[in-house]
C-alpha cells in the first residue's frame, strides 16, 4: 500500500514559510520596538549632550539644567556643574591674573621706554647716563621679580612639593630673618621679638622667605612705637602655627579671604605712600604657596587693632617645644 505524500509535504512548506515570516516579522517589530524605547530612554542623555554642546569659553556661566531629568542622572549633573563651578572660578583667576601681570609689568615698561627715549633725544654727560641706566636698573629689577615670584608661583600650584631638611628651630629661623630686616624696623620704628619654637623638618630657605614676607608686611603697615611679635605655636602632634602680628589699621573681614590671592591689596588706605608702591602685591600668595608645599595652609587674622598673618604647616617627623 502506498501513500501519497505530496499534499502532506506542500503543507509543510507553507508551514515552513509562514513561520518563517513571522519570525522575521516578530524580529523587525521588536527591533523597532526597542530602538523606540532606546531612543525614548536617550532622549534625555541626548539633552544633556546637547547642554553641553553649548558650554564654552566665552559663557562660562552656563550650567547643566537637572530639570526633568532621571534620578539616577541627578548626581551626575551635580558633579559635572559643580566641576563648572571650579572651572569658571579657575578661568576668572586666570583672566585676572593675567590682567594683573600686564599691568604690573607695563608700568616699569612704560618707564623704561621714556626715560630710555628721553635720554636718546640729544647727547648727554656721561654722568647723568649713568643716573639714567641706575634708575633704569632699579626698574628692571623689580621686573626681574615679579618674573620671579610669578615661576615661583606656577610651579607650586603645579604641586611642588618643599624639600624637607633635617627639623630645625623655627625660632631660630625666624631670628634670622629678623636680623636680615633690622635696618627696615629701625627705619618703621618698631621693634620686633619671636615668642615660642617648634622643632620641624621644613625646606629652610622656602621657610625664611615665606617668615620674610610676613615680617616685611607687618612692618610696613605696624604703629610706630609697636612690636611686631612672631608666633610659633605648636598644635597638637601634627601641626604647628607660624604667624606674625602687628599693632596697626586693622583689615576688614571682607578681605582676610583674599588676602593670600595674588596681586590683591586689601584697602587702599593701608597702604603707606611710597613704600607700597615697591611690593607687587605677590608676598602673602608667596606665603600661602610655601605653607601647602609644606601639607599646610595660610590664616589670617585681624580685630581690636591688631592682625596676624600666618599659616599652619604640617610637622610629621618632627617635634613640638615651647
Amino acid at each position: 500500500m502506498v501513500f501519497d505524500l505530496t499534499r502532506d509535504q506542500a503543507l509543510l512548506r507553507r508551514l515552513a514559510w509562514t513561520l518563517a515570516l513571522t519570525a522575521l516579522a516578530g524580529a523587525a517589530l521588536v527591533s523597532a520596538g526597542a530602538f523606540w524605547l532606546v531612543r525614548l530612554g536617550l532622549a534625555q542623555l541626548r539633552d544633556l549632550v546637547d547642554q553641553t554642546a553649548r558650554v564654552h569659553a566665552s559663557r562660562m556661566d552656563r550650567r547643566l539644567d537637572g530639570t526633568g531629568q532621571a534620578r539616577e542622572l541627578q548626581p551626575l549633573i551635580q558633579q559635572f556643574n559643580a566641576l563648572l563651578d571650579r572651572l569658571g572660578t579657575a578661568y576668572e583667576q586666570m583672566e585676572a591674573f593675567n590682567a594683573d601681570v600686564a599691568h604690573e609689568l607695563n608700568t616699569p615698561l612704560s618707564t623704561l621706554i621714556g626715560s630710555c627715549e628721553i635720554a636718546l633725544r640729544r647727547p648727554r654727560p656721561v654722568e647723568e647716563l649713568r643716573e639714567v641706566l641706575a634708575s633704569n636698573l632699579e626698574d628692571l629689577r623689580r621686573m626681574a621679580g615679579i618674573v620671579a615670584d610669578m615661576l615661583f608661583l606656577s610651579q607650586a600650584e603645579r604641586g611642588a612639593q618643599a624639600r624637607r631638611g633635617e627639623p630645625a628651630s623655627l625660632a631660630t629661623i625666624a631670628e634670622d630673618v629678623l636680623d636680615y630686616h633690622d635696618a627696615a624696623l629701625q627705619e618703621a620704628g618698631v621693634r620686633a621679638e619671636v615668642r615660642g619654637d617648634a622643632i620641624v623638618a621644613v625646606d629652610p630657605g622656602l621657610l625664611r622667605r615665606a617668615v620674610s614676607n610676613l615680617l616685611g608686611n607687618a612692618t610696613r603697615y605696624a604703629r610706630p612705637g609697636s612690636t611686631v611679635r612672631v608666633w610659633i605655636e605648636p598644635l597638637g602632634e601634627d601641626l604647628v602655627a607660624l604667624e606674625v602680628q602687628n599693632e596697626g589699621p586693622e583689615i576688614d573681614a571682607a578681605h582676610l579671604p583674599r588676602l593670600f590671592d595674588r596681586f590683591y591689596r586689601a584697602d587702599p588706605s593701608r597702604s603707606p605712600g611710597a613704600r607700597a608702591d615697591a611690593h607687587h602685591g605677590l608676598g602673602l600668595a608667596i606665603v600661602a604657596a610655601v605653607a601647602r608645599m609644606h601639607g599646610g595652609e595660610p590664616r589670617a587674622s585681624s580685630m581690636a587693632g591688631v592682625t596676624r598673618i600666618g599659616f599652619v604647616i604640617s610637622n610629621r617627623g618632627s617635634r613640638a617645644t615651647t
